[in-house]
């Protein structure tokens, strides 16, 4: 990148993490305000995706043709409670942003720092978009449980549903993401960061044969130190 492109993504990046800080969606101890989580989405989607279809694609995917905004990110892990998808989302993006800058400059010191030529839409689309393969997912169940002075009470669970159809998890959100903006084919370091963002705990013992390969992709190491720090951290 040229000292030109990399004031540009610092700038981008520094736009991007006002805009979350404006609507301050996530609180400290893990409470958040799912209306200002949605606005921050949509107002960072607005913001950080340049082409005005794959836009509208990116918001329409999220807002109405998926359960995106109100699905839960597990069943028993992180996120596992109603909007957990996209709070999760939403936290990974924000580590996204406030790690890009420590990474990037990092990066940029290295012999291979002409390898890539990342912009901040790319970190905002790639850590945005990691778990769409959770959409439309999960079905609730309801089991009765006794309360603290021994009246049962139904309480809903997250199942996965048994007839959902999906191809790995990094992959499939992949495959869901190129349908959405096309464009990213031509992308190919987005799509690994998205496909690798579980590390060595999602690869076949085929892939993770040259799993090290993909380490050498600075979009890799973000989201998934944004997507570990984001569920181990804060536990979102």
């Amino acid at each position: 990148m040229t000292e030109a492109q990399q004031k540009e993504f610092l700038l981008d990046i520094d736009s991007l993490n006002a805009i979350y800080e404006k609507h301050n969606p996530i609180k400290k101890d893990g409470t958040f305000d799912f209306s200002a989580v949605r606005a921050c989405i949509i107002e960072l989607t607005d913001a950080g995706i340049k082409d005005e279809g794959e836009k509208e694609a990116f918001k329409d995917w999220m807002l109405e043709k998926t359960d995106f905004m109100k699905s839960p990110a597990s069943t028993r892990f992180h996120g596992n409670f109603e909007h957990g998808l996209s709070v999760h989302s939403l936290a990974v993006v924000r580590q996204a942003l406030l790690f890009a800058r420590p990474i990037m400059q990092n990066f940029w010191q290295t012999p291979i720092a002409d390898t890539f030529c990342i912009s901040a839409e790319d970190v905002f689309v790639s850590s945005m978009a990691h778990d769409f393969c959770k959409a439309d997912t999960y079905r609730i169940e309801f089991h009765n449980v006794k309360d603290v002075v021994g009246n049962w009470k139904k309480v809903p669970s997250y199942k996965t549903r048994s007839d959902s159809r999906n191809l790995g998890h990094g992959n499939e959100s992949v495959l869901r993401l190129l349908e959405i903006m096309p464009s990213l084919i031509r992308k190919r370091y987005v799509l690994e960061a998205i496909s690798r963002h579980m590390g060595f705990s999602d690869l076949s013992e085929t892939e993770s044969y040259n799993y090290s390969v993909f380490l050498g992709n600075p979009l890799v190491v973000l989201v998934q130190l944004a997507d570990q720090t984001a569920a181990h951290w804060y536990s979102l």
